[in-house]
C-alpha cells in the first residue's frame, strides 16, 4: 500500500486499496489506521477537498453507521 503525503495539520498521508475497499490514514502523531468499506468515491472526495482533515472528519469519523477500523502496527 502506497500512502500519498497530504497537506493537513493532523494527517500525514492517505492511501486507498480498491480491491479491499480500505482507506489508510497515517496521522502526524505516527499512528496509521485502516478504515473498512470505504468507497473509491469517498477516497476521491477526501483527496480533492480544500481541507483534507475536515473532509476526513465529515465523511469518515462522523459517518453513520460508523466505519469499522483498526490501528496498524508500525513497521519495524
Amino acid at each position: 500500500m502506497i500512502l500519498q503525503e497530504v497537506e493537513s495539520s493532523n494527517i500525514a498521508a492517505i492511501g486507498y486499496d480498491e480491491d479491499v475497499r480500505s482507506l489508510y490514514v497515517k496521522f502526524k502523531h505516527g499512528q496509521t489506521y485502516q478504515y473498512f468499506g470505504v468507497t473509491k468515491d469517498t477516497h476521491t472526495e477526501i483527496m480533492a477537498a480544500e481541507s483534507i482533515g475536515k473532509a476526513f472528519h465529515k465523511l469518515i469519523k462522523l459517518a453513520s453507521p460508523p466505519y469499522e477500523f483498526r490501528k496498524l502496527e508500525a513497521a519495524a
